[in-house]
């Protein structure tokens, strides 16, 4: 598994006090010492998001993630993107953010092809319990506009945004995007137009990708991300949950062996395609329930159940109690703090590997391994 590190550097904290954030106290709220914060401070994935969440509770202003992906200068990006910036097309750009990103941070990039729309995601690798902050999803696909405008010389069409929120600041999304917005998405997605990936960059430059890469690949081959059997059958299992219940011969197809190879393997793993699935489900249903305004059978068909009393019995297998009563706890404790004047992301500690869609999937970051 890659290191739970993620880069805090005093360079975005100026960024965010220049733009108004009162930087001590959300250090403060998000409990971490202001003695940690150097010019290349590292977190855990926890505390990034309880950073933004409390930069959330500050009330910046709702463009602030917009600006904050859109408008850094180029000397205050990182080598995954200063990287992607002089590749020869959008899509390599993405492919080479996707690539040297785990450099910087466990997060992938994840790019699916389907009716000729090109669907972008981002997972972090290591977020169990939590699902990121709105902030931080708008500031980062804003950064993939900003890159694709920086390359281009024209911003990558915008076909829709599918977030996982419940509606709110519809109409500046919409300005900023210039697309329509879906919200109570399973998934955090930025749908652009497949067409786009082939548009050349005004700003390739060969020879400085010739300098940059052998060193970046050096870095890989000393990073430890290798996944195990059980990490690629969830992914494949989140890829696939989209309205129907995946199968096992899919997940077996994915990962490059026979059925029964891959059910003894689990098996040798302490654990089967069942108890997998039935994982991946439980942390879909809770961040779905906490997170969005879908109700109890929507939720049921994304997770593939075929009746809501199958999903009914197993939610309160689970938790101990029925879907409906589970969501009312969340959203009760929810705004308990709130009128306490504390963060909510003490109230969102919930599990949740986000599910996501089935079409033909470009991983960019990384593939299963043959058997």
């Amino acid at each position: 598994m890659p290191a739970d590190q993620v880069p805090l550097p005093s360079s975005l904290l100026e960024r965010l006090s220049m733009l108004g954030v009162d930087i001590p106290r959300v250090l403060r709220d998000a409990q971490i010492p202001p003695s940690r914060i150097t010019p290349r401070a590292r977190v855990t994935t926890r505390e990034f998001f309880a950073f933004w969440r409390a930069v959330e509770q500050s009330r910046p202003g709702p463009e602030l993630g917009l600006r904050l992906g859109s408008e850094a200068l180029p000397h205050q990006l990182d080598i995954a993107s200063l990287t992607a910036l002089h590749a020869p097309n959008f899509g390599e750009a993405l492919r080479k953010l996707a690539r040297y990103k785990r450099l910087a941070c466990p997060e992938e990039l994840v790019l699916e092809i389907t009716d000729r729309e090109a669907r972008l995601r981002f997972h972090w690798v290591l977020s169990v319990d939590e699902h990121p902050p709105a902030l931080l999803v708008d500031a980062t696909f804003a950064s993939v506009i900003a890159l694709s405008r920086r390359g281009m010389g024209k911003p990558a069409r915008v076909r829709r945004l599918e977030l996982t929120r419940r509606r709110t600041g519809a109409a500046l999304l919409t300005r900023y995007f210039g697309c329509e917005i879906h919200f109570d998405a399973p998934i955090d997605v930025l749908v652009l137009d497949q067409s786009a990936l082939a548009e050349p960059f005004l700003t390739h430059n060969e020879d400085l990708l010739a300098v940059l890469l052998p060193g970046l690949e050096t870095a890989l081959d000393e990073l430890d991300v290798a996944p195990t059997l059980v990490d690629d059958v969830k992914a494949v299992i989140r890829r696939r949950m989209n309205g129907e219940r995946p199968g096992v011969e899919w997940v077996a197809e994915e990962v490059r062996m026979s059925t029964r190879t891959l059910q003894r393997r689990l098996g040798e793993a302490g654990t089967s395609y069942q108890a997998l699935l039935d994982e991946v489900r439980r942390e879909a249903a809770r961040r779905l329930l906490a997170d969005t305004d879908l109700n109890t059978g929507e939720v049921a068909f994304l997770l593939g159940f075929e009746e809501l009393n199958s999903f009914t019995r197993a939610f309160h297998a689970w938790e101990g109690t029925t879907p409906g009563r589970w969501r009312a706890s969340v959203d009760h404790q929810a705004g308990q703090h709130l009128r306490n004047g504390l963060s909510v992301d003490s109230t969102r500690r919930i599990p949740t590997r986000r599910a996501a869609h089935s079409p033909a999937v470009l991983p960019l970051s990384r593939s299963p391994s043959p058997e």
